[in-house]
């Protein structure tokens, strides 16, 4: 075990764990996933009820009580927060031993760089992540409490904050992964896809016979928690969500190489996908060279890939849309008029059009539309006489701005959280 690994455990961790089972060999080198597997199907979105209001949560750690007992978590906020937007929400759960703080940040394998298990850079703000604390640093999950603290975590956010709600994912280390393991055996239908790295079934299993995306990560060498074990976790959700059962290739032990498998004959929405690297007990895996690497990793790209193959269709009543924008400047001043048009095949019914102005350019006035911020990421939203569009039909709004020399007009339209033409 390397020295980075250590400040990933507490003291006496391998005693207390190494009771879940020793792993094995394989044998093979670093490949690609298998071609064949199909591609996720597309389901409908479905907001949370924070959408389209004015949060109150913003980036920091709160306190709720669950289970009659104060619980903690830490919340990252997209930059620039659109409330009529569904982001993905993710959790990150500590290993043992481990805090909040440690997954929010990354600092103990590249600060910054790694925090949320390195995923946090990767979305570029398109996921609000949560770091939940663990009792006593673990997350036995007695009597479920665990599993509740979750439960009532996701109740307080959604309530204020625009989340897709099928757009829910965990992962974590260690103890983090036992815990989103213990997720996707007893929440199945409330989250879309887990991802368990070297993990053991700590946190228990309720039910456990419903399917869902899973992601499995463990070491060839691992002797805290065996890959045995890890396997054993796979396979179940293989026989859950109807996989074709196999031994997917591993790479040799010393080669310092990763092999990642899809599974093939998945149910639909429920793919499997197991990454065997060589090495042991530790969280951010590089080819190559052994212990973690925030920077050289190759593991937080393969997760994000996978959580985000899971695409969703706007909510009922959203539309597809296209707009178009004419600009007419003068020395620091200019005039924007936008054409809003439902290009879809059902009707919206109230809407919100987020749109991107250059650099310099700071809205004064407009029409037809209340606009809010007046720079940056502005969202413009509808006013009574026209909150319902028709298929086909179109909305004509605008606004006027000054501007520093930039005259070229709003890009990157959003209509209710969904991109426009």
């Amino acid at each position: 075990m390397t020295t980075r690994t250590r400040s990933l455990l507490w003291p006496g961790l391998l005693a207390v764990l190494l009771v879940v089972g020793m792993g094995g060999t394989a044998q093979g080198r670093a490949a690609a996933a298998p071609a064949g597997t199909t591609a996720a199907p597309v389901s409908a979105a479905a907001a949370s009820p924070g959408c389209g209001k004015a949060p109150t949560l913003t980036s920091g750690t709160y306190t709720i009580q669950s289970g009659g007992k104060n619980r903690n978590f830490i919340l990252r906020v997209p930059d620039g927060y659109d409330r009529d937007r569904a982001y993905r929400l993710v959790f990150g759960f500590h290993w043992l031993g481990g805090t909040s703080t440690d997954v929010a940040t990354g600092r103990t394998v590249d600060p910054g760089t790694w925090a949320y298990y390195g995923l946090q850079r990767l979305a570029d703000n398109s996921a609000v992540f949560v770091a939940p604390q663990g009792l006593d640093n673990g997350w036995a999950n007695t009597g479920g409490q665990d599993i509740t603290f979750v439960d009532d975590m996701i109740r307080r956010i959604e309530a204020d904050l625009c989340v897709d709600q099928t757009q829910r994912f965990a992962l974590g280390f260690s103890y983090g992964a036992a815990m989103s393991y213990s997720l996707a055996c007893s929440r199945a239908t409330v989250f879309r896809a887990v991802a368990v790295q070297s993990g053991g079934v700590l946190s228990g299993c309720g039910d456990g016979t419903r399917p869902i995306a899973y992601f499995g990560a463990h070491g060839l060498r691992d002797n805290v928690l065996g890959i045995s074990g890890g396997r054993a976790m796979r396979d179940r959700f293989v026989r859950n969500n109807g996989c074709t059962a196999q031994n997917p290739p591993e790479p040799a032990q010393g080669s310092l190489t990763h092999r990642v498998t899809a599974y093939s004959g998945c149910s639909a929405g429920h793919p499997v996908v197991w990454a065997a690297f060589d090495e042991g007990h530790i969280a951010a895996p590089q080819d190559g060279a052994p212990g973690d690497s925030g920077s050289r990793t190759w593991l937080p790209q393969e997760i994000w890939k996978f959580f985000t193959q899971f695409q969703t269709t706007p909510p009922p009543g959203t539309a597809a849309c296209q707009v178009t924008s004419t600009v007419n400047a003068w020395n620091t001043g200019l005039t924007a008029n936008l054409t809003l048009t439902n290009t879809g095949t059902t009707a919206i019914d109230g809407w919100s059009l987020a749109f991107t102005l250059p650099e310099g350019q700071t809205i004064t006035s407009g029409w037809n539309a209340d606009y809010s911020p007046a720079s940056g990421r502005v969202t413009a939203r509808n006013v009574s006489h026209n909150a319902s569009i028709a298929p086909g039909a179109s909305v004509g709004i605008g606004f006027q701005a000054t501007h520093g020399g930039d005259t070229a007009g709003p890009g990157s339209y959003a209509l209710n959280g969904t991109a426009c033409g």
